[in-house]
Order: structure tokens, then sequence, then C-alpha cells
């Protein structure tokens, strides 16, 4: 979960709605108890991610990224940087992090040395989606764990990313749609010049958000308290709208791959589109 907003919002709003949330939560740990109690064995202490990263997703990375010692690795969205920064560990990678939010990034930075990573090795930098400011071709991988959905233009951000990508890099993210739906990410990949390597599906991910929202509604008093009342009742406004949306929802990761000889796409500065935004996908952050 990151701070409830909505994509259409100008950049400077959505950026103090975030920050407002990460500045809230460093106060206290209940989020992260709740996180863990709502995800068990599988939640990753060390992450502490506010979003459905859990074990077998970061297992799942790790075997779809396919990275190297030494190359450079984009967490897109990366919120307080733990997916990127224990990803970058484990493979002994380089690590460019990127988040909205600027209270966000200073935390990813503070987090730097408990990974045993030096300011060389793991950078972070204030960022959108549709507009990272990195070189075109430049990361051998991208991760973008539950953070397409804060994009003012989801066509836009996958478009931007796939700029970024070097040629058979890849990019691996979590995607969600209505089941039975048609998604809308195979013609967005195409667009960005990937091709689709891999779709594996979750299906306990809905049900971790179920328990998830359950426990957020349980402790709505606890939750006023600690994070102030504008925070919980944001937290506590999505659990409420999202809850009756589960049963329909599927979700992914996705994994795609910018093929060695594919033509570099226009950033998305450099292209005028319309709303990508798709009302029957949402992904719980």
């Amino acid at each position: 979960m990151n701070a409830t907003t909505t994509a259409e919002a100008p950049a400077e709003q959505r950026s103090a709605q975030y920050d407002a949330f990460h500045a809230a939560r460093a106060r206290t740990d209940l989020v992260a108890r709740l996180y863990g109690a709502a995800m068990g064995e599988d939640y990753p202490v060390e992450v502490a991610a506010s979003s459905s990263c859990d074990w077998p997703l970061l297992g799942l990375m790790i075997a779809r990224l396919r990275m190297r010692p030494g190359q450079l690795l984009v967490d897109a969205g990366s919120g307080t940087g733990g997916i990127g920064l224990w990803l970058a560990r484990a493979l002994s990678l380089r690590l460019e992090g990127f988040d909205l939010s600027s209270v966000a990034v200073a935390q990813a930075a503070d987090r730097r040395p408990r990974f045993g990573l030096s300011a060389e090795r793991a950078a972070f930098r204030v960022a959108e989606l549709e507009d990272t400011g990195l070189p075109d071709a430049s990361a051998h991988g991208i991760v973008c764990v539950d953070a397409l959905g804060g994009a003012a233009d989801r066509g836009a951000a996958l478009r931007e990313l796939g700029r970024v990508l070097a040629p058979g890099g890849r990019l691996v993210m979590t995607r969600a749609s209505r089941r039975g739906a048609a998604p809308a990410w195979m013609e967005q990949a195409r667009a960005a010049g990937l091709t689709v390597e891999r779709v594996d599906e979750r299906p306990a991910e809905p049900t971790m958000w179920e328990r998830l929202y359950r426990l957020w509604i349980a402790h709505a008093d606890e939750l006023r308290s600690e994070l102030g009342h504008a925070q919980a009742q944001n937290m506590l406004r999505e659990a409420h709208q999202v809850l009756p949306t589960l049963p329909g929802r599927r979700a992914v990761v996705l994994t795609l791959r910018r093929t060695a000889n594919a033509p570099a796409v226009p950033g998305a500065a450099d292209t005028m589109t319309g709303p990508g935004r798709h009302p029957d996908e949402r992904t719980p952050q």
C-alpha cells in the first residue's frame, strides 16, 4: 500500500500525498506488522515493502531477470527501496531506484548500509514513471512492483521503461486485470518495443490483499492513533473500496523483454497520448 491517491491528480499533489504516507509510516511499525500478519511466513521482514512483495515474488523476480553481477538494475517506483536493495545485494548488481516521493527516496538512501551497499553501488532519485530521466538503453533489468497503477498514463510509463531497457534486458512487473477481461498489457508491451516473455499467475495475491484489508479495518483505531486521522482514513477508504473487487481479480507477474534488434521507442515525454488508465485494473498499493 502506498498513499491512496488518484493517478489523474497533478504530480505535485500525488507527491505530497505519498510523502505524507511515508513520513507517517516511519513513525510506527504498525503497518509493517499488519503486512506481516497478512502474509505470514511469506513476509520478507528485511524488505518491508508497502506492496504485495513476498518471498515467492522475490524468488520469481530473480529467476525471470537472469542478470549477471555488475549489471544495472532499475527499481521503478522504488518506494523506500527494500525490493531493489535486496535484489542488488542478492545478485551483486548496481542499483538505480526512483520514486515520486522525495521522503521515500531519502528513506531508501538511508537504508543502504543495512544491505551493505554504498552510495556508488545504489542510487535513488525523485522521478515519475513517465519521465525517469535515465539514459536510453542503460538498464540491464527493471523491476516494477505494484507501482504502475500510480502512473497518470500506464502506456506512456511502459514506453518510458522500454526506452531505458537495454537490448536483451528484461522488465519484470506486477499487473492485474479483471478475470475474463482482455488485459491491456499485450498491446502496451508491443507499443513499448517489448515482447511478452512470460506471464506468471499469482493466485494467492487477491487473498493476501483481502486479509490485509480486513486487518486494517479491524485495527482502525490503532491506525488512527499511530498514523494520524488523515492517513488512516486513506487506508480504510482503500480497503472498503477494493475489498468487493478482489473475487474477480487476476494478478500476474509479467516478464517483458527488449529483443537485441528492437528499435528505440520514443520516450513518454516525446509522445502525446490519451489517458492510459483502465478502470477494470487496479493494483492495491
